[in-house]
């Protein structure tokens, strides 16, 4: 009955995709490239489920 209550999970991974990507590039930037990759695995694994519920 209220479902336009709940919030779309797919916006919030989009969302935390996007600030994943942004703090490896900055973490690349300042020359933390061990920080670097485990960010952009995290955001690997976030993209991992945007295409899994995307498939759904």
């Amino acid at each position: 009955m209220f479902s336009f209550f709940k919030a779309d999970p797919l916006k919030q991974l989009n969302k935390d995709y996007k600030i994943k990507l942004e703090q490896a590039m900055h973490a690349q930037r300042n020359g933390d490239i061990r920080r670097y990759a485990e960010l952009t695995h995290e955001a690997e694994q976030i993209l991992e489920q945007i295409k899994v519920l995307e498939t759904a």
